[in-house]
């Protein structure tokens, strides 16, 4: 099973006091040599503050005692914790039900093991057993900017903050809030800093929420102020809410030692969890409508045809004849030169009727292809064609033109292509 120590054998003899502005809160100060857990995201149920006196025949038999009264304690208060009477397990079923043993202090002797413990129960085992719905209420995804201001200066995550720390400590398995918690590489010191808070904007606030998987955001704040090197701290903490920065609650905490910094900050993330469960309670954690991405309102595009209508070819140049008398003709020319091009389409767009002349396939030193667009019948086309020396060979909408005279590529000229999209 596995156990996560949080502090070593109990050292002070006396706890230092927090004065809070709701009262005194009384917290021991965890040995500051000692590192600081990960933070547990898993969900379990935990019972903390389970005391345990027993004795037995060596150290390791006491100890394993004492942790099985604890399992025993922690789900008798577990199960009143959830309104649920008579709930009894052996020791075995508790063994698959716990998912870790936390060490809040402990005094190890030859013969004897005096602790106080934490147990933590798996959220899907103990609310299958107990009959508890496994997926509580909880709030939509929350991002979580801890900002810290001392020194003159507000830091989120450009750095790693002892109250940032205290952020990644804290164990949300009880809390009704789902807090996402930044780890703190890569791009998170230039998007989750005191400027980024400040900031109203929703089109930003829709792409950093986006980028970590939230629908809203959380900025607990602390103010620290030291009274001497080594003295008291005094915290100024401040639970936020949205990307209007909206004040939701404030207090002071107070602690003796200028070690004892990591309880201060453990008291105020517990303080502020409970404000902002009262909040989401109190409907007033509901999410801001302008941070939902809303898809725009799809428009007509120009290839929406009205119920009855025809769609009409309108060419590669788009020219549209007129009064929808006019017609699109495929004209074929030899391009002996690239000049050549260029000549045949200004002797095409002098024609009366023709509106554009474009072309489509360039072949210099074979036969190009232009479309024509053309106010009239392809017929009349052709005969003012022959009318200005031009040789004309038509096959439906498709027009072989030559200079009178001129020999076709390649010798003979082969009969004209049908390319009628008609």
């Amino acid at each position: 099973m596995p156990i996560r120590r949080y502090s070593r054998v109990f050292e002070f003899a006396a706890a230092l006091a927090l004065a809070a502005t709701g009262g005194l809160v009384i917290a021991q100060v965890d040995d500051p040599d000692q590192g600081l857990a990960a933070a547990d995201s898993s969900g379990s149920f935990e019972v903390g503050g389970v005391d345990v006196d027993v004795t037995g025949k060596s150290a390791d038999a006491a100890r394993f005692a004492g942790w099985r009264i604890a399992q025993r304690k922690g789900w008798q208060l577990l199960a009143q914790r959830l309104g649920v009477t008579g709930a009894t397990l052996s020791d075995g079923a508790l063994d698959g039900v716990v998912s870790g043993i936390v060490v809040e202090n402990e005094q190890i002797g030859p013969n004897r093991y005096i602790a106080r413990l934490g147990i933590f129960f798996s959220r899907a085992k103990a609310g299958a057993i107990l009959g508890v719905p496994v997926g509580a209420t909880r709030s939509a995804p929350m991002l979580t900017i801890p900002i810290e201001v001392g020194g003159g200066t507000a830091t989120g995550f450009e750095r790693k903050t002892a109250w940032v720390e205290a952020w990644t400590r804290y164990r949300t398995g009880n809390s009704a809030i789902d807090y996402v918690r930044p780890s703190g590489t890569g791009a998170d010191g230039m998007l989750l800093n005191l400027g980024q808070t400040a900031r109203p904007g929703r089109g930003w606030w829709r792409v950093v929420l986006d980028q970590y998987g939230a629908n809203d955001i959380l900025v607990p704040k602390v103010t620290l102020r030291r009274e001497w090197p080594g003295g008291p701290i005094i915290g100024q903490f401040e639970a936020r809410h949205g990307p209007d920065n909206r004040l939701l609650t404030q207090f002071s905490l107070r602690v003796d030692r200028g070690d004892a910094l990591a309880v201060l900050l453990d008291a105020g993330v517990k303080r502020i969890d409970d404000s902002y469960q009262a909040a989401l309670r109190a409907g007033m954690l509901a999410g801001d409508p302008s941070l939902t991405f809303v898809a725009p309102v799809a428009t007509p595009t120009p290839t929406d045809t009205p119920t009855g209508v025809v769609p009409v070819d309108l060419g590669i140049d788009g020219a549209t004849p007129p009064g929808g008398t006019g017609s699109v003709i495929t004209v074929q020319v030899d391009t002996p030169t690239a000049s050549s091009v260029t000549s045949t389409e200004n002797a095409l767009k002098v024609v009366p009727g023709v509106r554009s002349a474009v072309t489509t396939s360039l072949a210099i030193g074979g036969v190009s292809v232009l479309r024509v667009a053309f106010d009239g019948d392809p017929t009349v086309l052709r005969s003012a064609l022959e009318a200005r020396g031009w040789s004309v060979g038509a096959s439906g909408s498709t027009l072989r033109i030559r200079r009178s005279g001129q020999p076709s590529q390649g010798g003979q000229a082969p009969p004209p292509a049908d390319n009628s999209t008609g």
